[in-house]
This record gives structure tokens, C-alpha cells and sequence, in this order.
């Protein structure tokens, strides 16, 4: 993992700022132990100037608690500038500051790690969708006009489904004096059938003779 030296202080938030200008974490392309580690170390968003480690600090941050389960070993950060190399340092002494830990890793373990990010960020991104409605007048028709509507509606009335709410209604005219009772709901259509709510209505056979959908819209 680089090493951005002393990161309270402004030249060690600018080491990083610098790194991340072209890149979206610490070490590879998705996130892991080596972010929380350098993220931990800050202590504190960065000022507006180092736009790409603020960019990077609120992407880290708003992962809360589930930080932990990024895949890798957080490890320990001394906060101290590197020391420079020494003059006589021949080239095959010199320590790889930069080196990532992906190249230690095989095959597998990648593929692994991957598939685990990959499910994890599939999982925090889904939102449950809107429930879907639906809005249906239904036409209660009696057996004839000696039928009591008021009755026939307080009977209706009293079916209680789950996803179910009941609106307003009207009587209007059917035929020879007989009166029907056009009545609105509300469904959720995960949950009500139109079907099994006109089979309920039709239970009350001393005041329902059928009953028709009238109108079926979409909320």
C-alpha cells in the first residue's frame, strides 16, 4: 500500500489527493481493508481543495458499518513521511512503497473477492420499488328494485383484505326502477385479486345478483 506519510497534515492529504486523481481506491478497483485503514487515519474529511480524496473519503464513508466486511487486512498506519532513500542505495535495495497486495493474490482468490464486492454492492444498491395499485369500480346489481342498496352497501363494506380500501359510491340506474351500486377501491395487486374480492361480494346472495368491473385504472 503507498504511503502518503503524516495524513492530518496537509502535505500527506495532498500525497493522496495526487494518488486518487486517477484512480477510485487505495489499491485496485474495488474497495477493501487497505481504504479503511487510510480512511481511519485521516480522521476527518479532507478540506474542498483535495477534491479527489474528498471525492474518495464521502464514497468510504457512506459505506457506515459495513466497512468492515470490505475484503483484505486493514493494516496499521505509522503517519509518518517516508524516509528518503540513501544516496548509495544501489537499485536492488530499494523498497517497492507501491506495491499492491494484488499481486500476491491468485487467480482464485480474486475471483472470489470479486464475486463477493460484486454481490455486496448489488445488495446495497437495490430499493424496494413502489408498490403498485390499482383503482376499480365495481357494479353491485341487486335481484330486483325491492332490494335494500343501503343494506346491500353496509354488507360490502365489511369485507376486510389486506391492500384493500374501500372509496366512495353512487346508485345509478339499471333497468325497469332497479338501481345498481357502483362502488370504488383501492388494491394493492400484489396482494387483493379482483376476482376473489367479487366472489366475497357475491357471498351476500339476498342482496348481490353479479357484479361487473365497471372500470380498471393503474394508480
Amino acid at each position: 500500500m503507498p504511503n502518503f506519510g503524516d495524513l492530518k497534515s496537509d502535505a500527506g492529504v495532498k500525497a493522496l489527493n495526487d494518488y486518487l486523481g486517477d484512480k477510485s481506491y487505495i489499491e485496485g478497483f474495488v474497495p477493501s481493508q487497505d481504504d479503511v485503514a487510510v480512511f481511519e487515519a485521516m480522521g476527518k474529511a479532507p478540506a474542498g481543495k483535495y477534491s479527489h480524496a474528498l471525492r474518495w473519503y464521502n464514497h468510504i464513508s457512506s459505506f457506515g458499518a459495513e466497512k468492515s466486511k470490505f475484503p483484505g487486512v486493514k493494516k496499521a498506519l505509522s503517519n509518518q513521511a517516508p524516509a528518503p532513500a540513501a544516496a548509495d542505495d544501489d537499485d536492488d535495495d530499494e523498497v517497492d512503497l507501491f506495491g499492491s497486495d494484488e499481486e500476491e493474490e491468485d487467480e482464485e482468490a480474486a475471483r472470489v473477492r470479486e464475486e463477493r464486492l460484486a454481490a455486496y454492492a448489488a445488495k446495497k444498491s437495490a430499493k424496494p420499488g413502489p408498490i403498485a395499485k390499482s383503482q376499480v369500480m365495481l357494479d353491485c346489481k341487486p335481484w330486483d328494485d325491492e332490494t335494500d342498496m343501503k343494506e346491500m352497501e353496509n354488507k360490502i363494506r365489511t369485507i376486510v383484505m389486506d391492500g384493500l380500501v374501500w372509496g366512495a359510491s353512487k346508485l345509478n340506474p339499471l333497468a325497469f326502477g332497479i338501481m345498481k351500486l357502483s362502488i370504488l377501491c383501492t388494491i394493492e395487486d400484489a396482494k387483493v385479486s379482483v376476482d376473489d374480492l367479487i366472489e366475497k361480494i357475491q357471498e351476500f346472495e339476498d342482496f348481490v345478483q353479479s357484479v361487473d368491473v365497471a372500470a380498471f385504472n393503474k394508480v
